[in-house]
């Protein structure tokens, strides 16, 4: 299967618009109904309703929803020496970046006598998702319940759904029980996500749902965030992408792995390939075809490598301009001197600097959150970090001296608003400090 490559400079607007959308997304009035219906449906039935979508979804009938603790005392036998090693590192690493992230208290007097203050508290009961749609994802689990635990947050649930045996997958119980989440939930889908959001008689309701998941799981997360009684979300996402940019003196091979590294998370995910050199991309669609016939999940990139994009331009310049265009859940600039170009990259869920610096690493053991903002919302939202699992609560306090400098310019801007009662809150003080002796 050949690759095109397009020129970019040949392209006309539309065209380029047309070369740069991505693979549609289940969004139909029909799908968003069945969302909707399996929310209501364990709004009302609760565990009765989960245990039946996941006989008919997952092929796996439980006969419980939470994991005991056996199946957490056997999870901690199934791993071997090196895959537990690798697991603490992961978490180390992801632990030091996210302790960076602590926020200190603001305190500001903007004027004698007036205080403001900006505090963080953590949010109370957060349900984290960790998707098991091809395979169990364990890093996932890392990703959210490692700034969980640093924030504070007092409730932490993980849902994922059932392996084939009714078990849930030791590494992701392994990384919930070193991360302090005593309870999991072996579901998955529209379902885990309505149990989150509006409890079962088994799944605690939480105020906050994060993490990743296919179009079931994101139809539910904005459906549920919608809903004042429903719990917020981290972040709107789609399937995952990657938009590498290389110049004349990257090696094909080293593009067409990271390509393929991307693709192989799912039918639906898209590559994107931006370069300056003609024959660069002549040689990674051919190390594409090469590498793919050594791969597993063969199906799977060959579908998602239909929705691949090779561009040529003319200039690293244009490049640039076409991801901020495309605005990249992942971004890899493999590129002479690639921090020169940082600056320049305003729209980017995470960025991977230079030939040596896989996007692989960032999704297992860097230290910064592969929960990032796909399909576009790169241009607006931010990837995952502790401020996700904090609140940020502002704080004020007058002295009398504060309110009698201060409290007329309210009362005049609460007029141009035509807000007497929000003058006369102030109005009604000053009356007071006016009566009493200096």
């Amino acid at each position: 299967m050949a690759i095109s490559i397009l020129n970019w400079s040949s392209l006309s607007a539309q065209e380029r618009r047309q070369a740069l959308r991505r693979p549609a997304q289940q969004n139909s009035t029909a799908f968003q109904e069945q969302v909707r219906e399996i929310i209501s449906d364990v709004r009302t039935r609760g565990d009765s309703a989960l245990l039946e979508f996941t006989r008919r979804f997952d092929g796996v009938a439980l006969t419980a929803i939470e994991v005991s603790a056996a199946e957490f005392a056997a999870a901690e036998t199934a791993l071997n020496t090196e895959q537990r090693q690798a697991i603490d590192r992961a978490i180390a690493n992801v632990r030091r970046f996210h302790e960076a992230q602590v926020g200190t208290p603001l305190r500001v007097e903007t004027e004698p006598g007036v205080v403001c203050e900006r505090q963080f508290r953590p949010i109370d009961a957060v349900g984290l998702y960790v998707p098991a749609g091809v395979a169990p994802l364990p890093s996932a689990a890392i990703m959210l319940a490692v700034p969980a635990r640093i924030a504070g947050c007092p409730t932490r649930i993980i849902c994922t759904p059932p392996r084939r045996d009714g078990t849930a997958a030791p590494a992701v119980l392994t990384i919930a029980n070193l991360c302090g989440v005593r309870r999991v939930f072996k579901i998955g889908g529209a379902q885990a996500i309505a149990a989150m959001a509006y409890g079962t008689q088994s799944v605690p309701k939480v105020d906050k749902i994060l993490g990743p998941g296919n179009s079931w799981v994101t139809a539910a997360k904005l459906l549920v965030a919608n809903d004042p009684d429903g719990a917020a979300l981290d972040l709107p996402a789609g399937p995952s992408e990657v938009l590498v940019i290389a110049d004349a003196m990257a090696r094909p091979e080293f593009v067409a792995a990271d390509l393929l590294a991307q693709a192989e998370h799912s039918a639906d995910a898209q590559v994107v390939f931006v370069t300056t050199s003609s024959a660069l991309a002549e040689a990674t669609a051919t190390q594409v075809e090469t590498q793919m016939q050594k791969l597993g999940r063969a199906d799977t990139l060959r579908k998602s490598i239909e929705h691949a994009r090779l561009f040529v331009v003319d200039t690293l310049d244009t490049a640039i301009e076409l991801s901020n265009a495309y605005a990249p859940e992942h971004l890899i600039l493999q590129v002479a001197n690639a921090r020169d170009w940082l600056p320049k990259v305003r729209n980017a869920g995470s960025v991977f600097l230079g030939a040596w610096t896989p996007e692989t690493m960032g999704d297992y053991c860097s230290g910064t959150n592969h929960v990032l903002p796909t399909y576009g919302f790169a241009r607006a939202y931010s990837g995952l970090s502790l401020h996700d699992f904090v609140k940020r609560m502002t704080v004020q306090e007058l002295t009398s001296d504060g309110l009698r400098e201060l409290g007329p310019t309210a009362i005049t801007l609460a007029a141009l608003e035509g807000l007497d009662a929000h003058a006369n809150a102030v109005r009604v003080r000053l009356a007071h400090l006016d009566r009493e002796p200096a």
